[in-house]
């Protein structure tokens, strides 16, 4: 019974979580912000793409790599890791606002994923989990103020977003024991606020910062 309780919590968090992304017109993040060690902590858990792509990550490692949960957050936040360190150094592609909109479509593509379970290749899962995994760190990386340090903002989001996997994965493990049906149903209430999102961001599109002019000069990475 307490199990059934904890499992009914978790997924009506993930609803209450899709209902505030399909209620906002968009989320953009604006680039510039100091980066410091706790902003960057902040940063994953204050933009609801960010949150549910992560989350989503975890759940659908517990579904899909029951006997390698790790692969997948380790795979996202490499991936991250990188997208944020090239964007630091300028060398992110220049997708201005197209960038969220890209953002939002991964997490309609994560949702997705998770209501997939484990019929797609786990190859093919943690591609699509990397490449998801680039945009945000793109993100992350663009977001940061000049000359600020890169590590101690980066351990910060890393840190976050490695905690919101491993939740998301125990979350995934009690819904399955409660129901096996209920990380699907959750990747139906991700995918939905992800699409809400990306139908927003195209009629809308927020303006991303663009990497850093030639002659602009950075804090190096430490």
């Amino acid at each position: 019974m307490r199990m059934n309780t904890v499992a009914a919590k978790g997924l009506l968090t993930i609803a209450l979580c899709a209902l505030g992304g399909a209620a906002q017109a968009h989320v953009g993040h604006e680039g510039g912000h100091a980066a410091t060690f706790v902003s960057g902590l902040a940063h994953p858990v204050s933009g609801l793409d960010h949150l549910l792509a992560m989350v989503a990550v975890g759940l659908w490692s517990a579904v899909a790599l029951p006997q390698r949960r790790w692969q997948a957050p380790a795979v996202f936040v490499a991936a991250m890791a990188l997208g944020a360190l090239l964007a630091h150094l300028g060398a992110a592609l220049p997708l201005g606002g197209a960038l969220e909109v890209m953002i939002a479509a991964s997490v309609v593509l994560l949702g997705a994923l998770l209501v997939s379970g484990a019929a797609l290749p786990a190859g093919l899962g943690l591609g699509l989990v990397g490449a998801s995994a680039l945009l945000h760190g793109t993100a992350h990386g663009l977001e940061m103020a000049a000359g600020a340090s890169f590590l101690a903002y980066g351990a910060g989001f890393v840190l976050s977003t490695a905690a919101l996997h491993f939740g998301g994965m125990g979350l995934g493990v009690l819904l399955q024991r409660v129901r096996a049906v209920l990380p699907r149903a959750a990747g139906a209430l991700i995918g939905g606020a992800g699409l809400a999102l990306l139908l927003a961001r195209i009629r809308a599109p927020w303006p991303r910062p663009v990497p850093s002019p030639p002659g602009r000069v950075n804090k190096p990475i430490y």
